[in-house]
């Protein structure tokens, strides 16, 4: 039912449910204006919420991993990294061969990447 549940937990489901279909990947502001995408407002949602609720924020990266867009993938496994670094080894590792494209912020400079491209780069660099 509508309205059941904690603040925090409705705060987490609709956090992850943004990084679900999340088009662009950008952990820090963008563009000149240094702005903050609201996927990233709820990547750093989640994170904020780690702490306190592992099991719940595992929960939900496990759907992401499950049923998001290359970049909310990436989001997760990253995200995982801070809660179950084997699992989030596992996670990159399925996703190295997978050519699905997604758009890249660091701060002003614009970019594509493949999620298996970046899967390797993260792998690389653990």
């Amino acid at each position: 039912m509508f309205g059941i549940g904690k603040k925090w937990e409705r705060e987490l489901e609709s956090a992850a449910d943004t990084l679900v279909t999340a088009d662009t990947l950008a952990f820090g502001g963008v563009g000149i204006a240094g702005t903050l995408l609201p996927v990233t407002e709820a990547y750093h949602q989640v994170a904020a919420t780690l702490d306190d609720h592992p099991e719940e924020v595992r929960r939900q990266l496990d759907r992401v991993l499950a049923d998001g867009t290359p970049a909310g993938r990436a989001y997760a496994a990253t995200l995982l990294e801070r809660i179950d670094p084997a699992a989030a080894r596992a996670a990159w590792t399925s996703l190295r061969d997978d050519p699905s494209e997604f758009t890249t912020f660091v701060g002003c400079v614009m970019d594509r990447e493949t999620i298996g491209n970046y899967a390797t780069q993260r792998l690389a660099a653990a």
